[in-house]
């Protein structure tokens, strides 16, 4: 099986700026299309095979092509997913190396709507544009009336980024063209978009095998964690999705880190899957700055202004169950602190939940047993103590809380240095308490 992109043969919209459609506020869209099953559809990515340019003029991923097995499920999975991506409204969830996506076509508004409508996202949350390569990428600066002659260049400042992290989880933020080809629903008021390469192979071979930007946001009910396995999709989107191609687990766990590099100093607007630091350490970011919400200028959660990336502006990553995250001078929580927190104990059993990271002790026998006499349950998971590991896990421990039946989840905290950043993020998101002092002695 192989693949030739085409990005740019949709059909334009039309006018001579990037337009909104009316009104774009924070109201959401309602899902009307009634979908009797969810076909989950298993696929090897190993099985998926890259051609890569070896010119040293151009980025490998210049324009790729790759190729699967004659017999293999994978290829002809791949083949139907790019078709619905063409010529259906309902969105095809699918892996990438940071968590689940929920695509569709980019260019067209009522396949963008439904990605709204199935997650239940507010229609002013702005999504990104997947590629399957540099060339797609650029054909996004490409006004839909332009001669194909004219030559569209990706603006300098991110040609350090595309060389180090491009494929890899790193959005970065185009400006739209006059005319662009892009459904307006996509970028919402902006006058820009946030593109990414993925690295999974399933992903690249999805977007160089439809020929169609993908818009995909996470693949879960908003403001629920974000999905990192299949399962978890089928969960939040059964009967709201027709595909969900299974490639396994991701193994970032964390989405992708957005940059803006059209303002000055250029910032990260949401951390994710490459650290601070390691953007720092490239030409002409040295002295990128972190994005900060603010309710007193108008960027915090619950202001009128429409967020210029996902995950500025509202409430995400956040199980069912309570969340209390402890900031890293917080000391561990005592076991009758604990035990304070487990609403309706003392009248039926509840269950306490705990994730660990660096620095907290697990909790003896003889203490849980102390709580179990107190009708209190405690289950408790470490999230690992590398970065990478507490990175890829802490979706799927939030979502085990859940499946657990956990009412309130203790977590630890860690310094927001490389992926400790991206990390405390989505936890300060997630959290109903955030303990910020050491305790009292």
């Amino acid at each position: 099986m192989t693949s030739t992109p085409r990005m740019g043969t949709t059909s334009p919209i039309v006018g001579s700026e990037p337009s909104s459609p009316p009104p774009i506020v924070a109201t959401k869209i309602a899902f009307t299309r009634r979908i009797p099953s969810t076909e989950v559809v298993s696929i090897n990515p190993a099985d998926i095979k890259f051609e890569l340019s070896t010119s040293s003029s151009c980025h490998p991923y210049e324009d790729p092509k790759f190729t699967t097995p004659p017999t293999s499920q994978t290829g002809k999975a791949i083949l139907y997913a790019a078709e619905k991506l063409r010529s259906s409204d309902i969105p095809v969830a699918f892996p990438t190396e940071t968590v689940y996506g929920l695509g569709a076509d980019a260019t067209r508004d009522e396949a963008v709507k439904n990605i709204f409508a199935a997650k239940g996202r507010p229609t002013d949350n702005p999504l990104i544009v997947h590629v399957g390569s540099i060339k797609q990428a650029r054909e996004l600066l490409r006004p839909a009336n332009a001669p194909p002659s004219e030559k569209y260049d990706i603006p300098e400042i991110y040609l350090p980024l595309i060389d180090k992290f491009w494929p890899g989880p790193l959005t970065i933020l185009l400006p739209l063209p006059k005319n662009s080809v892009l459904s307006p629903y996509v970028y919402s008021t902006q006058t820009t978009v946030g593109v990414r390469l993925p690295s999974h192979p399933v992903a690249l071979a999805l977007a160089l095998t439809s020929n169609v930007p993908i818009a995909a946001p996470s693949a879960n009910k908003s403001g629920l964690p974000s999905p990192t396995t299949a399962k978890h999709v089928r969960e939040d989107l059964y009967k709201l999705v027709e595909l969900i191609l299974d490639g396994g687990s991701c193994n970032v766990g964390l989405e992708s880190t957005v940059v803006d590099g059209l303002s000055s100093p250029p910032a990260i607007l949401r951390p994710g899957g490459i650290s601070l630091e390691q953007i720092r350490a490239c030409k002409g970011w040295e002295g990128v700055v972190v994005h900060k919400e603010d309710s007193a200028n108008g960027t915090g959660a619950g202001s009128n202004v429409a967020p210029r990336a996902p995950g500025m502006k509202y409430k995400h990553y956040s199980p069912t169950c309570g969340v209390r995250l402890y900031l890293p001078d917080a000391d561990q929580p005592s076991l009758h602190e604990l035990k304070a927190t487990a609403f309706g104990s003392d009248s039926k059993v509840v269950r306490l939940g705990v994730l660990r990271t660096r620095n907290w002790k697990e909790l003896s026998q003889k203490d849980r047993d102390w709580l179990a006499d107190q009708n209190v349950e405690y289950v408790e998971e470490s999230l690992g103590e590398s970065g990478e590991e507490i990175s890829r896990n802490l979706f799927g421990a939030l979502r085990r809380m859940d499946d657990e039946g956990v009412v309130i989840v203790h977590i630890e905290g860690v310094d927001e240095d490389m992926e400790g950043l991206a990390v405390m993020n989505r936890l300060k998101k997630a959290a109903s308490v955030v303990i910020r002092k050491k305790a009292s002695s």
